[in-house]
């Protein structure tokens, strides 16, 4: 059986369209792109890190965490907030407490838990070098792993299930920060 569009059918029926070029669908693009700044400018869009922003939010030390999800979660913020880990001349302090919980919520006949969830909770306070307290809040995220035969593969996918939390939860409270800061600034 023969394709509906075959070669010699296409250049018979689209042959008379002219073929665009690079340079056309470049300038194509360049022009879509200049169109949405300007609707986006006109709606009153500005981009949440970009200005004065970033610089703040590079002058925040973040507190070690203890444990292994404190430790991912404050790397993560660290890159995130673009800082350099140091507490040295920094304006901010970012404190954070977490709490982690388990609960099998998958069970075999024989009462074998197959699945966890894990609800990983964190309270954060940035303050100022006096100590006074800008802001503060909570979050809570949830993430899940199987158990399977093998412990080795078990315990890597909760931990691997507990990395992702932490970072989840590093880009949301950077999130938080961000609108503190644009509508503190």
């Amino acid at each position: 059986m023969t394709s509906p569009l075959r070669p010699s059918h296409r250049k018979r029926c689209y042959g008379h369209l002219p073929a665009l070029s690079a340079l056309t669908r470049a300038r194509g693009g360049k022009l879509a792109a200049a169109a949405l700044c300007v609707l986006l400018a006109g709606c009153g869009f500005h981009p949440m890190y970009g200005g004065q922003v970033a610089p703040q939010m590079a002058q925040i030390f973040v507190e070690p965490i203890p444990e292994r999800d404190g430790y991912e979660m404050r790397e993560s913020l660290i890159e995130l907030l673009q800082s350099d880990g140091r507490e040295a001349g920094k304006k901010y302090r970012l404190k954070i407490t977490i709490n982690e919980a388990s609960q099998g919520i998958a069970l075999q006949n024989d009462a074998t838990i197959t699945r966890y969830n894990d609800t990983l909770n964190a309270k954060y306070t940035l303050t100022d070098a006096a100590g006074n307290v800008l802001t503060s809040g909570t979050q809570s995220e949830l993430s899940a792993y199987n158990v399977v035969q093998s412990p080795y593969a078990t315990l890597s996918a909760q931990q691997d299930s507990a990395k992702r939390a932490a970072q989840d939860m590093a880009e949301r409270i950077r999130l938080d920060l961000g609108v503190w800061f644009r509508q503190h600034k």
